[in-house]
């Protein structure tokens, strides 16, 4: 039974809540009993920093400390996505060294051991070393880092991003695919969805009537500790509040998809046509792969798919902030610095614009 000042309670549901603070915050855990609400508080629980030993902390103390803390904070992906980070980047790498005397140096060292990997994922490992030691000096440590100094440039990725021609050869066959997997690739070209967003992606979701496609949740693969299983599939909300979004449909959206969707069970995924069983991302990604090993496009991922989404839009005239909103993006800048490449024929097309418009900048 729950004892005073325990901040342990009994919800008018039959649920039991328990509140820890947390950066002066209080956050609200959720359980079906007293001991697992118990259980879950100990789990947040952070053991103060022993101020005499607080130079000799490490880095990994630290990650330890900030996971904990940031677990109530965050979606269960992304804390997930930061535990990874942790225990196969960071921790191998810089776990054993003292924060308060992390160095840049050090930094830039555990990033060239990780040089194989993708640049978003080492920007990524960046970031969350930065959220780190960030703590590290919210818990009143005098970090000889300098964050605000740090300038770790890492190699800019330049995206795939589909030719017209290659673009319409991808077209002819997913519809020569005629599958529901192929249909709801599609419609991720049509509309720049992502793909934890289509395989989420339910009969309710899209309106004929309205010409509206609804994105209001993500699928995807994450770990959890279980002794049995070391994954499971979550469908949670977006990435952000701007992710939940509507994306009006053109008439001949509307037309070609309806003949596949419109007599689905609303519950139903539109990847699979059926109510409670669907296609994971994974599975997904290995279809796209085979379809587009068929049409012979060499390193095209399904996120291509979005970038070239986004550059069709630009070279037809949609207005940015428009394609922003399309795209569920939380501001302008992240279209315009990361989803906006003009492909060689529109920079061509609009150079002969220019002279066109100015044939004197050139001798005739």
């Amino acid at each position: 039974m729950p004892r005073r000042g325990e901040n342990i309670y009994k919800r008018r549901d039959g649920r039991w809540e328990g509140r820890v603070l947390i950066d002066s915050k209080y956050h609200s855990v959720y359980a079906r009993s007293y001991s697992e609400v118990k259980q879950k508080l100990r789990s947040y629980s952070v053991k103060p920093m022993n101020d005499k030993q607080t130079d000799r902390n490490t880095v990994s103390d630290y990650a330890t400390q900030w996971l904990a803390a940031v677990k109530l904070k965050c979606k269960p992906s992304t804390h997930n996505k930061y535990s990874n980070i942790c225990k196969n980047h960071i921790v191998p790498v810089i776990g054993k060294r003292r924060i308060a005397y992390l160095s840049s140096a050090n930094i830039e060292e555990m990033l060239e051991k990780r040089s194989t990997l993708a640049p978003k994922t080492r920007s990524d490992i960046l970031c969350v070393v930065k959220m780190i030691v960030s703590y590290a000096h919210q818990c009143g440590l005098n970090c000889q880092l300098n964050l605000k100094a740090l300038a770790i440039r890492l190699p800019k990725v330049t995206m795939r991003v589909l030719s017209v021609s290659e673009q319409e050869r991808l077209n002819k066959q997913l519809i020569a695919e005629n599958s529901l997997r192929s249909v709801g690739i599609l419609l991720a070209m049509s509309t720049g969805i992502r793909i934890g967003e289509l395989c989420a992606l339910q009969r309710k979701d899209i309106s004929f009537d309205n010409g509206m496609l609804h994105i209001g949740a993500t699928m995807q693969r994450i770990q959890i500790d279980d002794e049995n299983t070391r994954t499971k599939i979550i469908i949670s909300e977006p990435k952000s509040a701007c992710s939940i979004r509507d994306i009006p449909l053109s008439e001949q959206h509307i037309r070609f998809f309806r003949q596949y969707y419109e007599n689905m069970p609303e519950r139903a995924f539109l990847l699979s046509g059926e109510i409670g069983h669907f296609v994971e991302p994974a599975a997904l990604r290995y279809y796209f792969g085979k379809v587009t090993a068929v049409c012979k496009l060499d390193g095209v991922h399904f996120h291509t798919l979005r970038h070239t989404f986004a550059t069709r839009c630009v070279e037809a005239g949609v207005e940015i902030k428009t394609l922003s909103e399309i795209l569920g993006h939380e501001n302008v800048k992240i279209t315009l610095d990361r989803y906006v490449h003009s492909s060689v024929e529109f920079k061509r097309d609009n150079m002969e614009k220019l002279i066109a418009y100015s044939p004197y900048l050139l001798p005739s």
